[in-house]
Parts: C-alpha cells; sequence; structure tokens
C-alpha cells in the first residue's frame, strides 16, 4: 500500500515516527544525565558543591567516553519511534472524531492530550524500563532484546510494567498541559504570524513554551517513575516517594529537573514540528 492512498491515521503514525526519530538521536545525551542525576546518591560532604547537569556529562566522558551520552539509544529508538508514531496516530484520530468541525477548548486539549500520550505509555511500557536502566548504568545490559529476557527471566514480567502509576502520572499530565499551552499559544497569534513563511518557527516555539510549563509541572512524577524502574525490588509509588523523601529531601523531586526541561521540550517542539510539516505535506490537517 502506497503511503499516498494510505488511511489517515497510519500517516500521522509514520509521521509521527519519524519526527521521534529525529528528536530522540539529538536529545539522548540530555535523557542519560538526566537519569543519572536522579538515581546519583547522596554521598556528598555538607558544604561541598552541588552536582549539576554540566559536572555530570563531563564525568560521563571522562571515565566512559564520548559516545556513552548515547547510551540507551537502543531502546529509545525501540520506545520512541513507534511510540511517538502511536501517541500522534491517537492524538489524530480523536481529534478526527471528537473534533471534526471544530478546535477543542483548553479543556478539551488537555483530555485529547493525556488521552493520547496513555495510551502510547502504557504500550511502549516495558522498553521504558529497560531504556532507564540502560541509562543508569547500573546494569551491564548488551542489547534490547538481551535486556527484556534478563528481566523477564529473573525478575517476572511485572518489573516490565513497573512504574506504570508514575509514568502514566508524568505523560499524561505532561501530554495534556502541552497540548493545550501549544494549542492556546498558535490559536492566540495574529493570521499574519502564522503565515507559511514563519509556520515552522511558529510551532517550534509555542512548543518551547508548552514544553517548560509540562516539564515542570510533571517533574516529581519522573523521579519516582526512575527510582521504582531501576530498582530490583518491586517498589511501589509509595515506597518511592518515601525514599527520595528520606534521602534528597523535598529538592530530591526536582533531580534532573533542567537536563530534563531542556530534553522534553526541544524533542516535544522539535517532534510537533516536524509532525505538522510532514502532515501538511500529505493534505492532512494536524
Amino acid at each position: 500500500m502506497e503511503l499516498a492512498v494510505a488511511h489517515p491515521a497510519l500517516k500521522a503514525f509514520v509521521c509521527g515516527s519519524l519526527s521521534g526519530t529525529c528528536s530522540t538521536l539529538l536529545f539522548q545525551p540530555l535523557d542519560l544525565v538526566k537519569t543519572r542525576l536522579q538515581t546519583m546518591q547522596n554521598t556528598a560532604k555538607p558544604g561541598a558543591p552541588k552536582v549539576g547537569m554540566v559536572t555530570v556529562f563531563f564525568k560521563v566522558v571522562r571515565t566512559e567516553n564520548f559516545f556513552s551520552l548515547w547510551k540507551g539509544i537502543s531502546p529509545s529508538f525501540v520506545r520512541c519511534i513507534p511510540g511517538v508514531g502511536i501517541y500522534f496516530s491517537t492524538f489524530y484520530s480523536l481529534k478526527q472524531h471528537f473534533f471534526l468541525d471544530r478546535s477543542p477548548n483548553a479543556g478539551e486539549a488537555v483530555l485529547l492530550g493525556a488521552g493520547a500520550r496513555a495510551v502510547a505509555g502504557v504500550c511502549m511500557l516495558p522498553f521504558t524500563v529497560i531504556k532507564t536502566r540502560f541509562e543508569s548504568g547500573c546494569y551491564n545490559y548488551v542489547s534490547v532484546a538481551g535486556a527484556l529476557r534478563s528481566v523477564y527471566e529473573t525478575e517476572g514480567i511485572r518489573t516490565l510494567f513497573s512504574g506504570l502509576t508514575a509514568t502514566l502520572l508524568r505523560d499524561a499530565p505532561f501530554s495534556g498541559i502541552y497540548v493545550m499551552f501549544y494549542s492556546q499559544a498558535k490559536r492566540a497569534l495574529p493570521q499574519e504570524v502564522t503565515s507559511l513563511t514563519y509556520t515552522p518557527l511558529v510551532n517550534f516555539s509555542c512548543g518551547v513554551v508548552a514544553g517548560i510549563m509540562a516539564s515542570l509541572a510533571t517533574q516529581p512524577a519522573d523521579v519516582v517513575k526512575t527510582h521504582i524502574q531501576i530498582s530490583p525490588s518491586h517498589w511501589s509509588t509509595a515506597d518511592a516517594i518515601r525514599y527520595i523523601y528520606t534521602e534528597h529531601g523535598m529538592g530530591g523531586f526536582f533531580r534532573g529537573a533542567v537536563p530534563r526541561s531542556l530534553r522534553r521540550t526541544l524533542m516535544a517542539a522539535m517532534a510537533w514540528t516536524v509532525y505538522e510539516q510532514l502532515m501538511a505535506r500529505m493534505g492532512l490537517k494536524s
């Protein structure tokens, strides 16, 4: 079947997958740095300078090598390429079903984005667990398939879906808040600014603003998810929250906020920009 005559939802899946490929490859180092920051043991002496994003970045390059910044790229690709495709095809299908004749308002945009992300998040959760473990540096997995087999055989299938609650509490609100800010920001701009010439720049700029808001709002859930998924024991969401608070205090819930905000913001902005441009080229309204 040629893509030109394919179902619109399939076209949305392909556009989303292509946009996910570009953004994943470019921003993977930020995700690795974020994971290392979140899982770092609290061994610093009182009064010692805080370890930040730049310190972790250079430590990885110095103690491992430059390309170690892309550790976890294989599960990231396995997760993000179909995951972003599922997200955008679900988003497109829901929008076409419920909002064919009008644009969703702010509240509806939240539900639309959250619903699409929840579907994609549940589908790709096993690969999210493997990706987090690859990036943490605590596990010596060789391949994605080998990691999946190892986890399944030694810890059971339940571990592959660990952190489901925290993942949904992170991803669904992120996407809902993002879609709301993104759509409302675009709607608030005058028609001449959103003309064809400036469309990619406008889409990217609106995406950056939306991404910052959504990242900060969902950072605590991301830290909780990371701790659950790298733990060899079956932690609940409450166990992870208690551990983070005991070890690091309230600040622990915002560990890795800078690299995550940078990555999620730029990745989402790029993904949406590429997606909307590709959809426009296929003659579809995104």
